[in-house]
């Protein structure tokens, strides 16, 4: 399966550098791709997969798959990355009978170009034109493009069949964040909405991207977080091992990085709201007579002894019930909040009437 994740950015801008750049800014998204790259070798995976969308060079007019996969061998870069890249070819044909027994009936091409979207994060994270790339191609531009929970699945279904492979990848999602290119709002980039999104991330909630409608991946720019919500189907909710986030005039060059080893952020984490302890049945019914009947929580109030009789509780259970010891039946022993709230309310109300009713009939003596 995926043991290793990555979402970089793909902009032209790393390859040509032109005077319009900040060259400093592009240097450190440099540094930090290089970086991952290293991590991700040393974890010597047996295929880089990377998965990024077509920008209307072969996908629009004959055919225009949702996901496709690079079956050929070689494969011709684009622009200032022409010439051979090596693909690996055995992957990419048992990946689809494999995905269609998941469900999704991947196309292959045998004849498309590389582009840059796949070639320039490779070349950047460290990878060479001789290290095989799993290519998968998103549809991203060309409307009806797949949905992010459609997305998100085929990222499920990905990592199920690496794993009937018996294949160790690391995933590389390739696409920026808020850009509009080749319309007027390409020197506006919603980089309020890219922080958000990013900050979110970064602490472990990639799940919030399902969220966003397709309309919504439009509007902002982000028709290329297609790449990112099927890494995030693989990652959960777990905090990147690295985060850069570099706002430019025409892109948000957001960069993260997960380690599958690492646990996700709940885990281990005690519920709020727990499901009610199968071992502590009668003290469940116990304290939820005192919730919902006024009638027992006179009863307890007037000999929470005998009340606590009818019920096969253990010592320090009782002892707690006694006391009507809220926190410790909420968090040592695991009785539901509204219960335990519930209880002590009525239990309040039916002290208050008591004394109401002494006091009211020691006046009328």
């Amino acid at each position: 399966g995926i043991i290793a994740a990555a979402a970089v950015p793909h902009a032209p801008q790393f390859l040509s550098r032109p005077a319009t750049e900040d060259l400093e800014q592009v240097e450190r998204v440099r540094q930090q791709l290089a970086a991952i790259g290293e991590d991700f070798r040393a974890r010597n995976p047996d295929t880089i997969i990377v998965v990024s969308n077509d920008h209307g060079d072969h996908f629009v007019t004959h055919s225009v798959p949702a996901f496709c996969v690079h079956a050929a061998d070689r494969a011709d870069g684009m622009h200032k990355h022409r010439g051979d890249w090596a693909l690996d070819p055995d992957l990419a044909y048992a990946l689809v009978p494999e995905l269609e027994t998941q469900g999704f009936d991947l196309a292959y091409t045998l004849s498309a170009k590389l582009p840059t979207a796949f070639t320039i994060p490779y070349e950047f994270m460290g990878y060479t034109r001789e290290t095989p790339m799993t290519a998968i191609f998103v549809n991203a531009y060309v409307p009806p493009q797949p949905s992010g929970r459609r997305c998100y699945a085929f990222g499920q279904a990905l990592d199920r069949a690496l794993r009937s492979l018996g294949r160790r990848a690391v995933l590389i999602a390739s696409g920026g964040m808020s850009h509009y290119p080749g319309t007027r709002h390409y020197p506006h980039p919603d980089v309020d909405t890219d922080r958000a999104l990013f900050e979110r991330m970064k602490a472990g909630d990639l799940r919030q991207l399902l969220g966003l409608s397709e309309r919504q991946l439009d509007v902002t720019g982000n028709l290329e977080l297609r790449a990112t919500l099927m890494l995030a189907a693989v990652v959960g909710e777990r905090v990147p091992f690295a985060a850069q986030f570099e706002p430019s005039w025409h892109h948000t060059y957001a960069t993260l990085a997960w380690s599958l080893d690492t646990p996700p952020v709940d885990e281990g984490q005690a519920l709020i709201y727990p499901a009610l302890p199968a071992r502590r049945v009668p003290l469940v019914e116990a304290v939820y007579r005192l919730r919902t009947s006024a009638a027992d929580a006179r009863r307890f109030v007037e000999d929470a002894a005998a009340f606590c009789d009818q019920f096969r509780l253990d010592a320090d259970e009782r002892s707690a019930l006694v006391a009507l010891d809220e926190a410790a039946l909420r968090d040592a022993f695991g009785i539901h909040a509204l219960l335990t709230a519930g209880a002590r309310t009525q239990v309040e109300i039916a002290r208050k009437a008591q004394a109401g009713a002494g006091a009211s009939a020691a006046q009328n003596h």
